[in-house]
């Protein structure tokens, strides 16, 4: 299963599950309908209503790319809906279901005494954590270098200024590409070892 599939890390996920012979059925729920595939199941849903005894909830694991910014969002609310509520609930969903393996998009920083938003991140990987996957990946990527459906100019700006300073910016600290995010993510719920495993941003550097 994918959630936040049709975000900028989560198409990067979809095409290379679809591509993967190593997976039978991709699962991606959506607010709105995806191309179709052969290996594609592809429930169109509302996320504030998610049907909690669909038979689509039994996989064997789940990556999550769900996420957005507090601005896009609306509020810190909103925000936390998204970034931290979501990625629970599926995580129990899916737990109760049978699925043994998660991986989260999270965010380099990611701390209970972190701002607002590292908060909200950790307390992400807290609460999934909790549900008991045999098998947990975080991956925590800083500033993502993708091209954007909706228009983020802060984040723009600051891909931007982190291209041209790329050398002199910290591994931790720069930009990575959306791609080598979701080959992290497959990677934690294809090839992991049972166990929580941490992917940090400069594991993800080209």
């Amino acid at each position: 299963m994918i959630v936040g599939a049709t975000g900028a890390v989560g198409r990067q996920v979809l095409a290379a599950a679809l591509a993967d012979s190593r997976i039978d059925e991709v699962v991606a729920p959506t607010r709105r309908p995806l191309p179709p595939h052969a290996k594609l199941l592809n429930p169109v849903v509302n996320f504030t209503h998610l049907p909690v005894d669909a038979d689509w909830w039994k996989v064997d694991a789940v990556i999550c790319a769900l996420g957005t910014t507090i601005k896009a969002a609306g509020s810190q609310a909103a925000f936390a809906t998204v970034d931290r509520d979501l990625p629970i609930l599926v995580a129990k969903l899916a737990r109760q279901a049978g699925a043994t393996r998660y991986a989260l998009n999270s965010s380099v920083g990611a701390s209970l005494t972190g701002n607002f938003y590292l908060a909200t991140k950790a307390q992400a990987e807290a609460g999934i954590r909790d549900c008991g996957y045999p098998i947990f990946t975080i991956v925590r990527p800083s500033l993502i270098d993708a091209k954007r459906e909706q228009s983020r100019p802060g984040e723009a700006a600051g891909i931007l200024a982190a291209r041209i300073l790329r050398p002199l910016i910290p591994s931790r600290y720069r930009a990575v590409k959306p791609e080598a995010i979701a080959q992290a993510l497959l990677d934690g719920v294809l090839v992991a070892q049972p166990g929580e495993h941490l992917v940090e941003s400069e594991q993800l550097q080209g």
